[in-house]
């Protein structure tokens, strides 16, 4: 599971969502045409695109031309994910299923913020949209090789979740950005900044998804392994490969795990209806989880970048 903000220069979030929210309408234009996949959010499943975005420009209450309107955040399950979801609830029911995942997500990412009044997803203003399919860009390798032009749909489950999410909560009142991570004088003053812990978020999908769905995650796919294996120094690396192998060796002598085909839906998500602005009441309850700290990319790049310009200067 992989869960990604994007930044403000690609997301182009300085003004109005409707350029994203048309961007975002692509497959409704191209495979969809008689019956679109509407936006969602925690209230309702119908939502045209034209409310998304004019709810979306109309919550910047004292945010400035230059200010950051919205943030766009791509909830991206792995191929294994996204087929054992098919699996256990259909081609159908895992839609369903990923947009009730994406409602946890947003829980979350509001309790992130450790700000009073900011507690769900109830809190937040914010529209998501499934999609089905990904696109080649300039900058894959498989394009500068010419194996594949630019635009080609990419092989494989590639089903995820794009959410557009306001910087100011429901109220329009209190700022909200997913990019501040300034520390504060202490504890109190970190929490009226609205500091947000971005490894933590992107480790909750993660966690969210085991839990939820009872999914065995193999310790090779979990972050700890990809951070471990980027960031950790060679000991770290060497037990992490160590305890892989051990559990891999685990699973072969114990063969597959029983059946799971007639498996209900995951506790507190329920199956979407067609009708038009169903309420979400119901559909999913709060979750509160406790992530450990884990080994901060951008962290350790900035650390870097010091050493090297304090060497740089030492030597002049």
């Amino acid at each position: 599971m992989f869960i990604n903000i994007t930044d403000s220069k690609e997301a182009a979030n300085k003004g109005s969502s409707s350029g994203l929210v048309h961007y975002l309408e692509k497959e409704n234009r191209i495979y969809n045409k008689d019956e679109p996949e509407y936006w969602f959010n925690g209230q309702q499943v119908r939502i045209d695109p034209y409310v998304a975005m004019r709810t979306i420009d109309n919550n910047i209450a004292k945010l400035g031309k230059d200010d950051a309107k919205f943030c766009l955040l791509t909830i991206s399950p792995s191929q294994k994910e996204i087929t054992f979801l098919k699996e256990q609830y259909g081609e159908d029911g895992a839609k369903a299923q990923m947009k009730g995942f994406a409602v946890r997500v947003m829980d979350a990412y509001a309790q992130n913020f450790k700000r009073e009044g900011i507690n769900s997803h109830e809190d937040l203003m914010w529209f998501g949209k499934l999609e089905n399919y990904r696109y080649y860009t300039h900058n894959d390798p498989e394009v500068k090789q010419g194996t594949k032009k630019r635009g080609d749909r990419k092989e494989g489950e590639q089903m995820h979740v794009q959410v557009i999410v306001s910087r100011k909560d429901a109220t329009n009142k209190i700022k909200l950005s997913p990019m501040n991570t300034s520390r504060g004088k202490n504890e109190d003053h970190s929490k009226k900044m609205g500091q947000f812990d971005r490894v933590a978020f992107k480790q909750c999908g993660e966690t969210l998804f085991d839990e939820l769905f009872e999914f065995d995650r193999l310790l090779k796919d979990t972050m700890a392994y990809a951070n471990a294996q980027k960031n950790g120094s060679l000991a770290e690396r060497v037990q992490m490969e160590t305890q892989n192998q051990k559990e891999e060796a685990a699973h072969l002598s114990t063969g597959l795990s029983e059946d799971q085909a007639g498996m209900e839906l995951a506790t507190g998500i329920h199956p979407y209806s067609a009708t038009i602005d169903e309420s979400f009441e119901d559909f999913i309850n709060p979750v509160h989880i406790d992530i450990k700290d884990d080994v901060d990319d951008e962290a350790i790049h900035g650390r870097n970048r010091h050493r090297k310009r304090q060497a740089r200067t030492n030597t002049r």
